[in-house]
């Protein structure tokens, strides 16, 4: 296996922001002496009950007038050595109420002792077990033993697996634990999030992710590509085995593991945590982004597992226009080419929403909050609050595929001009995910934003469908969980669809700002909005885990068959003028691996002649009515 250390970014990109200072400097800023931290620094070995230690930092602000509320955050991506001399942007708002932060490394990670899992697992009938919930319940019970002028109150917060760390101490929080804000957490990595879609692999994000976190416990060590455009590299690899055999030679326990359970078995079940949660037992902050390229679906699952007993009503959803972590930055005025109003989504939501939160519940001060989900609603581009999620008033609305190619809300009647469309699937050459040549996932180029890039690039590929509404003569506002219901067959005896819901701009949705005789400065013209085709949703199926995830069944071939497909929440404005598209293709690589659509017991040992093409029909009959369910508002 080839690899280097590289600056890290992606998943890690959210480290940097919330631990160092501005990035760059001019060689004269450099020169001048070095500003004082703002902050003590300390750095400690907590104790936790088998006898491990874990490297924790400890930062205390300088001037402390009493005694302040522990922020805490568990990471298996590093620790700071030293105190910020400048306030680190995503903490700028909290610190103007004070807190003490603090910072550990997972056990195995760095200097912590142990061993590193790479695992959400916890048993809590074990008394033996040590996990992240454990690990979590004795640290914090250390803190507020030893750290000199707390409150006594620890609140916990993180993007990513740091989300995912704070959200586990859901399942035996310590008393002390009085707030949390968990952030883009994965839940079941099987069904969703990082790993998979429904059992669908996501390879390239899977396999570079691994080796990114268990190649090395002292560094985060980046796979090294000897292709320029991963895409040819993961299509010249072949079938998924080759992996093991010519690169990582089962070195990476985690791929390993993955490629030992293609199915939804007891590894996967017990993976997948947030079964166990049933109730709101601490105030959490559930945060997510529209367009997380990762992490997408968790932080909505352990909403809806904490509503199922929720008494005081404390358990909170935030979502808006982001990609994976982008409410730690600075602004997030924009995603992509995409703009919000005016808006600075990040600075507005940590300004109004995060510190509020933990204020009220660490410091006692200002108001619980009002309502039940705070809403960036895209496409209106305005803040939205609603009293519950997704809100009564929304009524699920038909959208219909039809044959000739448009989209529209009255369904398919008995003059259909035919009962189905059709394309060819062909595995060898495969629908790019997004526009070659693609990037390394990590350090991060172009993945953090290729959920809102422009889906022209597919648009005439013979294998994907095009379904488009007229333009909307008013706004359609669309607010809860998306979904679609088609009506599919394939020549083979596997297969994949994916579904991709799109807002189609005017062709003069903006302005050109310049000349004309002067024409467009160099790439001007291709950066436009005008006929932008938005994906607000996008989704995949796998179909031998159609009748049942822990046991595959092969399809039969040419026999039309119902496949759901979930498209999660959303709160998106469809604006007068634009249009709706609807995109299918059966490839979506590589990060979805391709399936070989020949039935095999496992694709993960699938063979290079199993790879075969078919013939994949979508239909918009009167009796077989593919659409859309759209939870549309009044």
């Amino acid at each position: 296996m080839k690899t280097t250390l590289r600056t890290p970014l992606s998943s890690l990109f959210v480290l940097s922001i919330l631990l160092t200072p501005a990035a760059s400097q001019t060689s004269q800023q450099s020169a001048q002496p070095e500003a004082a931290p703002l902050f003590t620094f300390q750095e400690v070995m907590i104790p936790v009950r088998d006898g491990v230690h874990l490297q924790t930092v400890i930062l205390a602000p300088i001037v402390q007038k009493g005694p302040l509320p522990i922020l805490f955050r568990r990471t298996p991506y590093g620790v700071p050595d030293k105190a910020p001399t400048e306030m680190p942007v995503s903490w700028k708002e909290l610190a103007k109420d004070g807190y003490i932060f603090v910072v550990q490394n997972l056990r195995g990670r760095f200097k912590s002792e142990g061993v590193f899992k790479l695992s959400s697992q916890v048993d809590l009938n074990d008394p033996r077990d040590t996990n992240e919930t454990t690990d979590a319940y004795d640290s914090i019970d250390w803190l507020v033993k030893n750290v000199p002028n707390n409150n006594g109150k620890v609140g916990m917060y993180g993007v990513s697996y740091d989300g995912l760390t704070t959200a586990l101490a859901l399942l035996h929080p310590h008393p002390a634990l009085k707030a949390m804000s968990e952030q883009a957490s994965p839940v079941d990595q099987w069904m969703n999030d990082d790993d998979h879609r429904y059992g669908a692999l996501r390879e390239s994000y899977d396999f570079e992710y691994a080796v990114l976190e268990q190649s090395d416990k002292n560094k985060n060590t980046h796979f090294e590509f000897e292709t320029y455009d991963t895409f040819e590299w993961y299509l010249n690899l072949g079938p998924l085995s080759n992996i093991n055999a010519k690169y990582l030679h089962g070195s990476i326990p985690y791929w390993n593991s993955t490629i030992d359970h293609p199915d939804y078995d007891e590894f996967w079940k017990k993976e997948a945590w947030v079964n166990q949660l049933h109730s709101s037992t601490v105030p959490n902050l559930n945060v997510a982004g529209f367009w997380d390229q990762e992490d997408p679906w968790g932080p909505w699952q352990i909403f809806r597992h904490a509503e199922q007993n929720d008494p005081d009503h404390t358990n909170f959803i935030v979502a808006g226009p982001w990609y994976h972590g982008q409410w730690r930055t600075a602004k997030a005025d924009s995603i992509g080419l995409i703009t919000l109003g005016g808006h600075e989504t990040a600075r507005e939501f940590r300004e109004n929403i995060e510190a509020p939160f933990f204020r009220y519940y660490l410091h006692g001060e200002g108001e619980k909050p009002q309502w039940q989900a705070s809403i960036f609603q895209t496409g209106s581009n305005s803040w939205h609050t609603y009293a519950a999620w997704p809100p009564k008033e929304a009524k699920a609305t038909n959208l219909y595929l039809h044959s000739d190619g448009t989209l529209s809300f009255a369904a398919p009647g008995a003059k259909s001009a035919r009962a189905y469309r059709q394309y060819v699937s062909d595995p060898a050459n495969p629908v790019p995910y997004r526009q070659r040549p693609i990037s390394p996932t990590y350090p991060a180029g172009d993945w953090r934003t290729w959920e809102v890039a422009d889906q022209r690039f597919v648009e005439d590929r013979p294998d994907v469908l095009t379904f488009v509404s007229e333009p909307l003569d008013h706004d359609l506002t669309v607010t809860g969980p998306l979904a679609a219901d088609l009506f599919a067959s394939t020549s083979g005896t596997d297969s994949d669809f994916i579904v991709k819901l799109i807002d189609v701009y005017p062709q003069n949705a903006q302005k050109n700002d310049w000349k004309d005789e002067d024409g467009p400065k160099p790439g001007q013209y291709a950066q436009s909005l005008n006929g932008y085709e938005l994906p607000i949703a996008m989704e995949v199926r796998r179909g031998r885990y159609l009748e049942s995830f822990e046991t595959p069944h092969p399809l039969k071939a040419n026999k039309p068959i119902e496949w759901n497909v979930p498209l999660r929440d959303h709160d998106h404005v469809f604006l007068k003028g634009h249009r709706i598209m609807v995109q299918i293709q059966s490839t979506w690589f590589p990060v979805i691996d391709r399936n070989p659509q020949k039935f095999v017991p496992s694709i993960y040992k699938a063979s290079a002649s199993d790879y075969v093409s078919a013939t994949q029909r979508i239909y918009c009959s009167p009796d077989l009515r593919s659409h859309l369910v759209l939870p549309v508002m009044p």
